[in-house]
This record gives structure tokens, C-alpha cells and sequence, in this order.
């Protein structure tokens, strides 16, 4: 098989299995918080174990850097449980969906974060993505739980906004997988504590789904995707990540019986066509 062709199936069996970690979170008989913990513990020790086989040198140039980790690794832990609770309170979908409109966020940070201009172009597409999230929203009334879902999951999303600008400022220093391994053991950290105040009682059934939730479909996902990078362009790569709700909502729908409402499917037709449109024409730039 040609290598490229390698890679191109990596991403998209990485991007897979990031879709479905959503469903963790209505299989997972715990709150959201502590799943994010088991996600991040069995995801950072597994990468961790794979580093220290391989012995790669996983050191950070510059001490500010670990503090600056340290702070995108409490705002990834902010993020997952956001996901989470969106995920418990309302559905997998519009989780995801609420999720995939990070890029209105990103839109309005990014000259903040990197003086860069504002464009009018990105200004539209942000209101569009927008218009798609307010055809989502079941009621505009914060007594459902589906709505307050719905805000979770854009709090969830804001987040990831603000992380993913952080982020960009390690990506041409550090290696992916060596950013994502120490993200998620400060994650670790910053949730650690709450083991002091409560333990939730966790069935055998649900420490199995957090292994598998942190060592597959975190640690082994997140690896073959910055792997399948090597031979696939950046840009092409998003256009794959963009089915990342796609394929959360049908295996939900399968595994779940979580078929999304009408609505629901325009809105996420709108968020998702919008983004693919506006990483399609950033190629063309």
C-alpha cells in the first residue's frame, strides 16, 4: 500500500474513534467530571509507557513552557467535561455539533491572540456556523435539560477555541504527541483533587470503558493521527477531523437509539458544511 494512502487511513480510523468517545459518556455510570479523569489518567499513562519504550526525549526547551502547558491542560480539562455533561444532559449530537462550532470562536479570538486582522469573510462564516447552532436549540428555555445541554457544549466549545489558539504557539516547537501527552497528565493533576471530596463507586464495566476510552480511543487516536500527518497536508487533514460529528451521530444513533431531530440535522448540515466550505477556500489563500 503507498504510504500516503497509509496515512489517509490513519486519519480517518483516528477521526472514527474520536467521534465515538461521545458515547462513552451515556455508557459511563459516572459524572462527567471523573470520566474526563479516567479519560486523561489512562490516555497520558499509556503515552507515557509508549515514550519511554520507544525512548524518545520528551523534555520541553523552555521551563515557561511547562507552566503554559499547565494551564492548557487545566483549560482541556475544562473542555472535556463541558463535553461530557453536554453529552449527559442532552444528547451526543448536539454535543458534537455545538462542538464543531468552535471555529465562531476562534474567528473573534484569533486576532486577539495573534494581532492578525480581523476578515470579513471569516466574520461570515462565523454568523452562519452561528445561524446553524440557533436551529439546533430545542427551546430557549434553561428548565430543559436539553438546552442547558446545548450551553454546556458551546462553553465546551469556547474552550477548545481558546486552547487550540494556545496550542499553536507550541505546534512548530514540540511534536504533537509530546504537546498532547503532557496536556492530558496536567489534566490529570488539576482533577486529581477531587478524589479527596468524593469517590463515585465505578463498576468493573465502567473502569474497563474508561481504560478503553483513554488508552484507544485517546492515546492510540491521537497517535495515529499526528502519524498519518506525516505524508497528509494540514489542511487535508481537517477536512477529515470535520467528520468527527458525522461519525458520533450515527454510531449514537446505532448504539444508543439517538435519532437526531430535523432540526437538529440542519443545524449540524449548516455548522458542518460552513466549516468544510471555509477549510476548503483557506487551502485556495
Amino acid at each position: 500500500m503507498e504510504a500516503r494512502s497509509k496515512n489517509l487511513i490513519e486519519i480517518h480510523i483516528a477521526v472514527l474513534l474520536f467521534g465515538l468517545t461521545g458515547v462513552f459518556g451515556k455508557s459511563i455510570a459516572l459524572p462527567a467530571q471523573y470520566i474526563v479523569l479516567g479519560r486523561v489518567f489512562f490516555a497520558s499513562l499509556s503515552m507515557g509507557i509508549f515514550f519511554l519504550l520507544r525512548g524518545k526525549d520528551i523534555r520541553l526547551s523552555d521551563k515557561k513552557d511547562y507552566f503554559y502547558i499547565l494551564a492548557v491542560g487545566a483549560i482541556l480539562a475544562f473542555h472535556w467535561t463541558a463535553f461530557y455533561t453536554s453529552v449527559q444532559l442532552s444528547t451526543v449530537a448536539i454535543a458534537l455539533l455545538t462542538f464543531s462550532a468552535y471555529p465562531i470562536f476562534v474567528t473573534f479570538l484569533e486576532p486577539f491572540f495573534f494581532r492578525e486582522r480581523l476578515k470579513s469573510a471569516d466574520v461570515l462564516f462565523a454568523l452562519v456556523m452561528f445561524g446553524g447552532v440557533v436551529l439546533i436549540v430545542p427551546e430557549f428555555n434553561i428548565r430543559n435539560n436539553m438546552t442547558i445541554g446545548l450551553i454546556w457544549g458551546m462553553l465546551g466549545s469556547v474552550s477548545f477555541a481558546v486552547m487550540s489558539l494556545l496550542n499553536r504557539k507550541f505546534a512548530s516547537r514540540y511534536d504533537g504527541s509530546v504537546i498532547a501527552f503532557y496536556e492530558q497528565g496536567m489534566a490529570t493533576l488539576v482533577l486529581l483533587p477531587m478524589l479527596l471530596f468524593s469517590r463515585p463507586a465505578a463498576s468493573r464495566t465502567d473502569w474497563l470503558l474508561l481504560i478503553l476510552l483513554g488508552v484507544l480511543f485517546t492515546g492510540v487516536a491521537h497517535s495515529l493521527f499526528i502519524g498519518g500527518m506525516k505524508r497528509v497536508r494540514a489542511q487535508t487533514a481537517g477536512i477529515i477531523a470535520s467528520l468527527e460529528s458525522v461519525y458520533g451521530i450515527i454510531s449514537a444513533a446505532l448504539l444508543l437509539g439517538e435519532i437526531p431531530s430535523l432540526k437538529e440535522l440542519v443545524g449540524g448540515a449548516v455548522i458542518l458544511g460552513t466549516a468544510l466550505y471555509s477549510t476548503l477556500r483557506s487551502t485556495k489563500e
